[in-house]
């Protein structure tokens, strides 16, 4: 019995820990590619698209969908000029520095500028993008012809989270600065939903949202009248690991770019993105805004989304069950009678510290928090590459089993103690009674819960987009980043949610049902009885 009580723990540190040693190829850097970072949904400096239409790279993982955009290009030439092959990965802003410095990328060329807190971190190259501030609202609003800062006294401005552009809005005389966004996406919800007055941004990007909504405008300010800024502050280089030997060459390669050449890719990637070039001006979608169908974004993103939910689902199922079994684990082991032993029970002593440690981290801290942790910090600390669907599969793998493991034991000891006694007393051991006796009673206890995971789960691979996991979050994400038709993208992302949850909501009460059927209890019954 002791040698089934050590294989059950033993299996449960190998489901925890042990696909944390998958490594796979598609997440390391051959010597013969330069992989680099980006948002993809920042255009015209990057965006999504589903076709390889004016020279956009396929991302990385995802063979449907293709990345387009000024950083694409320069970073084409890049590429070109190390004699290597390009590969965008598609990376969330904040993630971008910990995927450079743990190695997964190795130039980041999403538009970031330069500055003196991200030097300390990472080195930049020379830059290959310059562009002025300026403030971006609504035709309609009472700022919308604003010439100088002093105008915008009293406006509700906001900016992209850890970008310099939040802290200018300081500059402004008696501004409600408003909390910082994590992406261009929100902001432009936000303003249009009049939550804001306006967003600091970067000339392109204003004249992107502008050229695709009617109801914006683009505050330039008269020259001395706007933002004062320091010139690496309005500057766009590439972010590349300390000490990089190839950053040199690197700048070697833009120092062969001249001036025009850079604005004429500029003007040509404003003029490509998705978002101003579809459709013609008679059609509702090149209007803008909510006059687009969802008919043309089901056309265009359909792929995606279908992709991205099929992601989810597989992510979600996993995790489940992986999480149940993890659950079903523990719970067995912390009911193990205390060893007679004194060497074993210091040993059990120790196995139910570590798991309640173990449950505690886990329920205790939001899993997009243990998402950066494992995924980085795995990179960091043990030079471990993992791929991110590997990594998704055993971060809510583990976060649902500090969970279940809780939700087994009460439903373990919601059994009748006399149950227990009973098959002790015809002599069944500790180990026959959880299997036949009380475990088939357990489960049944917690199947309602069970599905509550299941559809938790669901709804939570969408926290797994701060590690770019490409699920249907993620790919909403980067099509409303590019199409600015949020109200609609999100519509349909938040109907494909909902059919999943509610197939996964029957499909358990279907389970609870053939359990609740009326040979259930006899068979539960049969199995105690007839044990001799």
């Amino acid at each position: 019995m002791k040698k089934i009580y050590w294989l059950l723990f033993i299996s449960l540190f190998t489901v925890l820990f042990g696909s944390t040693a998958t490594a796979n190829a598609d997440d390391q850097t051959p010597e013969d590619q330069f992989r680099v970072g980006m948002e993809t949904s920042y255009a015209p400096f990057n965006w999504t698209q589903t076709s390889d239409e004016n020279e956009a790279v396929p991302k990385s993982g995802d063979s449907s969908s293709y990345a387009g955009g000024y950083d694409v290009q320069m970073a084409k030439r890049i590429a070109e000029g190390m004699d290597k092959e390009l590969v965008v990965v598609p990376i969330e802003w904040d993630g971008l520095v910990p995927a450079l410095k743990s190695g997964k990328i190795d130039g980041i060329v999403a538009g970031m500028s330069p500055t003196e807190e991200r030097r300390e971190e990472i080195d930049f190259t020379d830059p290959y993008y310059e562009s002025d501030l300026v403030t971006v609202t609504r035709k309609d609003s009472e700022y919308a012809d604003a010439k100088s800062l002093e105008d915008l006294n009293g406006a509700k401005i906001t900016a992209q989270l850890n970008t310099f552009h939040y802290s200018v809005i300081d500059q402004i005389p008696g501004v409600d600065k408003q909390q910082a966004q994590d992406d261009f996406s929100a902001m432009r919800v936000a303003l249009s939903s009049g939550i804001i007055d306006g967003y600091v941004s970067e000339r392109p990007e204003g004249i992107t949202a502008t050229n695709v909504n009617d109801d914006l405008t683009m505050i330039d300010f008269d020259e001395g009248e706007g933002f004062e800024t320091a010139p690496e502050d309005i500057q766009v280089a590439v972010g590349m690991r300390k000490g990089d030997p190839d950053s040199s060459t690197v700048n070697d390669i833009l120092s062969g770019i001249s001036q025009d050449e850079r604005t004429e890719i500029m003007d040509q990637a404003v003029e490509d993105q998705p978002s101003s070039s579809s459709g013609s001006e008679d059609e509702e979608e090149a209007s803008g805004g909510l006059l687009a169908t969802f008919g043309d974004i089901i056309s265009q993103y359909g792929v995606l989304f279908l992709r991205g939910a099929g992601l989810t689902l597989l992510i979600a199922v996993f995790s489940t069950i992986a999480g149940t079994i993890v659950g079903l684990l523990i719970g067995i082991f912390r009911t193990l009678p205390d060893s007679e032993n004194p060497l074993v029970y210091g040993l059990q002593k120790i196995a139910n510290a570590l798991l309640r440690i173990y449950i505690e981290i886990f329920r205790g801290t939001p899993m997009m928090v243990q998402a950066m942790v494992i995924f980085y910090g795995v990179a960091l600390l043990f030079s471990i590459d993992m791929n991110r669907t590997v990594a998704a599969l055993l971060i809510v793998s583990v976060n649902t089993g500090a969970y279940m493991s809780e939700i087994v034991r009460g439903g373990i000891f919601a059994v009748d103690d006399g149950q227990f006694e009973a098959a002790q007393a015809i002599g069944m051991t500790h180990g026959q009674t959880m299997r036949k006796v009380i475990l088939p009673q357990a489960i049944r206890n917690i199947l309602p819960a069970i599905g509550n995971e299941s559809v938790i789960n669901i709804k939570d691979t969408a926290v797994l987009s701060v590690i770019s996991v490409g699920d249907l979050f993620f790919q909403g994400s980067a099509a409303a980043g590019t199409n600015l038709l949020f109200f609609q993208t999100f519509t349909i992302v938040g109907a494909i949610y909902l059919v999943l949850t509610l197939s996964a909501t029957g499909l358990l009460r279907l389970m609870e049902k053939k359990m609740d059927s009326p040979n259930t209890d006899t068979k539960i019954e049969e199995t105690t009885t007839g044990h001799e």
